[in-house]
């Protein structure tokens, strides 16, 4: 790679905000595809014999391969090159979006969706490292990572809408085929806008055991909770499989000590900001997946709704996140961003007590559309500032693991969140249904469980958000600006689409 020119300032800028453009593009069909399928699971779960309680493995195998080996995919994009690895990552994740909408049996669509998230953990966090590379730390960073925040924050809600159009004029498979050419024009895209970029470390080392033994214990402990509403909690397998996966997690937290380069350095866990930005994000993520998957069922199982009009009827809560995020950033100068933080994960939480008031003759204007805009208002102005705190202060060689970090946390507290909030429902759904109740009354009584459980969730990130002070996010360690001299992602510190 040779880099004999160096555009003009304007030019270069240009280059970037296009890139910021493409990126984001990918991120939001990662982000829309653990939600895109919700709609079409009654579809699915019809066309491929799906059994209630095995559907939300069509969510699962995508969530836990994709947050099981983030980190893992955070560490290889920054020492092959970040740009390399998203592109390798985008061609796997189409390669598998083709296989699952070719599937012919319940096993062949939860391996393609494993696949799936396989090269999402590729891409996801080598995409949000390159956004943070491009752009300098302060107000810039603050508005390129706004915009990030409201395509990927609106790609669940957008995923819904997307989801029951295409299953209701094409058939469920239509919701997998979608990715192909998107993943195709992107990747196309990709080296004429984005400039490669990659951390200089003497020691490479990927730390693939610590990958797979993070994902194996995660992986056992969501199987866990889902069987247990199946063989009951005292049995044997649920027994062996939880302890499995606390050996498995003990193992990683091992390997991670003695490993001379691990996976995930705990040293990392010493920058205050990063460790409650991303506990923030791991309970916000465990209430996130579980609101569209449940809605979605409650949509369609309850009330009647086709496809088309479940999604539908999340337009104004895809529409509100994206308006939301827009405003964050300002916000986040003004008021400060622990402020906006803590604001937007209360009516995040206020949205979901809201939802579990849901009637079972419930009106969309009346029941629906109130908590549907307060949700989209939360999530917009919470999405924004825990990105932004997840990549503040950070050394530039370790843009990949912040990355990571967050995308792990999103996506791990989203599938082990979605396993809680499926007990909980199922748990008192076959409760009320063994006491003789109507199956309609059954369904959206376990719903409501399953709203305020994920209501707990944003409790704890409001917990953990307010152990964040501002300062250290508006004047972050001096580290990162001395380094992006001494230390450049590539042999010249302002390569052409680089960093300015």
């Amino acid at each position: 790679m040779s880099l004999t020119t160096i555009p003009p300032q304007s030019a270069r800028a240009d280059r970037r905000w296009w890139a910021l453009a493409l990126l984001a593009m990918a991120e939001f069909v990662v982000v829309l595809d653990a939600s895109i399928v919700n709609i079409a699971l009654p579809s699915i779960g019809r066309g491929l014999r799906f059994s209630l309680a095995n559907l939300s493995w069509v969510v699962n195998a995508y969530v836990l391969t994709f947050g099981g080996f983030l980190l893992l995919g955070g560490r290889i994009a920054d020492l092959l090159g970040r740009r390399r690895v998203f592109v390798i990552g985008l061609v796997l994740f189409v390669l598998a979006s083709m296989a699952g909408g070719l599937a012919q049996s319940a096993g062949w669509l939860i391996g393609a969706r494993a696949i799936q998230g396989l090269g999402a953990a590729l891409l996801a966090p080598a995409a949000l490292s390159l956004v943070t590379a491009t752009f300098r730390e302060g107000s810039e960073r603050n508005r390129a990572l706004s915009i990030w925040g409201a395509v990927a924050g609106s790609g669940a809600a957008a995923g819904v809408l997307l989801g029951g159009v295409l299953t209701s004029a094409f058939g469920w498979r239509s919701v997998l085929f979608v990715n192909v050419p998107i993943g195709i024009i992107v990747a196309l895209l990709t080296p004429l806008l984005v400039a490669e970029s990659r951390a200089q470390l003497a020691r490479r080392s990927f730390d693939f055991p610590g990958a797979v033994t993070v994902t194996a214990g995660l992986s056992a402990l969501v199987y866990g909770l889902v069987r247990a509403t199946i063989v009951g909690w005292g049995s044997p397998q649920t027994v062996g499989v939880l302890v499995a996966a606390v050996l498995l997690l003990a193992g990683f937290v091992l390997i991670e000590r003695l490993a001379s380069a691990p996976l995930v350095p705990f040293a990392f866990f010493r920058n205050e900001t990063v460790r409650a930005a991303n506990t923030t994000m791991l309970a916000t993520g465990a209430a996130v997946i579980g609101l569209f998957y449940f809605l979605s069922l409650y949509m369609q199982k309850v009330l009647g709704y086709t496809a088309i009009q479940a999604g539908a009827s999340q337009l104004p809560l895809a529409a509100g996140i994206v308006l939301a995020a827009g405003i964050a950033s300002p916000l986040v100068a003004r008021i400060g961003i622990r402020t906006v933080l803590l604001s937007g994960l209360a009516m995040f939480a206020g949205g979901l007590v809201w939802f579990a008031q849901v009637p079972v003759h419930g009106a969309y204007i009346a029941n629906l559309l109130g908590p549907s805009l307060l949700v989209a208002l939360g999530l917009g102005l919470a999405f924004v500032p825990i990105t932004i705190l997840s990549v503040a202060g950070v050394n530039d060689r370790e843009y990949g693991l912040a990355s990571g970090l967050v995308n792990t946390a999103q996506q791990i507290g989203g599938a082990l969140g979605l396993a809680v909030l499926a007990t909980i429902a199922t748990s008192r759904t076959n409760h009320l249904l063994a006491s003789r109740h109507p199956l309609d009354q059954a369904l959206t009584s376990g719903f409501h469980s399953a709203f305020l459980a994920a209501g707990g969730f944003v409790l704890l990130a409001i917990v953990a958000a307010a152990t964040i002070g501002t300062r250290r996010v508006k004047r972050p360690a001096p580290a990162p600006r001395p380094t992006a001299s001494p230390k450049p992602e590539t042999p010249r510190p302002r390569p052409a689409g680089g960093p300015p």
